[in-house]
C-alpha cells in the first residue's frame, strides 16, 4: 500500500493539524507557522510512512513534537497572552445555545491547557481523538504503562482544572450581577 500524496494529506488533514496544535497550547497567532512546520516534517517523513497504519496518530505525533519544540523556545516560554488585543467581533447575532457552546469550548480548551504537555498529548489522543492507548503509546513512542499512567494523571488534572474554572466563572457571574444575589436573599 502506497503512502498518500503530500497534497492529499495537506488538503484533508490541515484543519486536524491546526486544531491539534491549538489543543497543545500553541497560540492562535502562531498556529499557521507551526502547522507549516508540521507539514515540512511530514513532507520529509512521508516516504517512510507505513500506510497500513492510521494517519492521524502519526500526524499528531509530529504536531506534538513541533508544539513541544515551540514551547521550549525561550521567547515563547514566559510570554503571557495580551489582554489588550481586541477580539474579532462577529456581526451576526448570537443565540444562547451558541454562546453556551462557545463558553463550554473555551472552558474545555483552558482546562486542557492546564495539563502538563506530556500528559496532554496522551489525553488528547485517547480522550478527544478516541485512539486506543496502545496506539497512543506507539504514536508518541512511549512505553504502554507510561501512556496509561499519563492518561490517568491527565484525567485528574483535567477534572481539577475544569472544576476550578467552573467555580471561578460562577463567582464572576455572581459578581457581575449583584442584584441577582440580593433577589435570592430576599426570597
Amino acid at each position: 500500500m502506497d503512502p498518500p500524496s503530500f497534497r492529499f494529506l495537506f488538503e484533508t488533514e490541515f484543519s486536524y493539524v491546526w486544531n491539534t496544535l491549538r489543543r497543545l497550547g500553541v497560540p492562535e497567532r502562531d498556529v499557521l507557522d507551526q502547522a507549516q512546520e508540521v507539514f515540512v516534517v511530514v513532507h520529509g517523513l512521508l516516504p517512510d510512512y507505513d500506510a497500513s497504519r492510521p494517519v492521524r496518530p502519526w500526524l499528531f505525533a509530529i504536531a506534538y513534537r513541533v508544539a513541544c519544540r515551540y514551547r521550549s523556545l525561550s521567547r515563547n516560554k514566559h510570554e503571557l497572552p495580551s489582554e489588550d488585543v481586541p477580539e474579532e467581533i462577529d456581526p451576526a447575532p448570537l443565540g444562547d445555545e451558541k454562546i453556551e457552546a462557545d463558553e463550554a469550548r473555551a472552558l474545555m480548551l483552558e482546562a486542557i491547557e492546564a495539563i502538563d504537555l506530556p500528559r496532554r498529548g496522551v489525553f488528547i489522543l485517547a480522550e478527544l481523538e478516541e485512539q486506543p492507548v496502545p496506539e497512543v503509546a506507539k504514536a508518541l513512542q512511549i512505553p504502554l504503562n507510561t501512556a496509561y499512567s499519563r492518561l490517568r494523571l491527565a484525567r485528574e488534572d483535567f477534572e481539577k482544572a475544569a472544576t476550578r474554572l467552573l467555580a471561578r466563572r460562577r463567582t464572576a457571574k455572581r459578581a457581575a450581577d449583584p442584584d441577582r444575589s440580593e433577589r435570592q436573599v430576599q426570597r
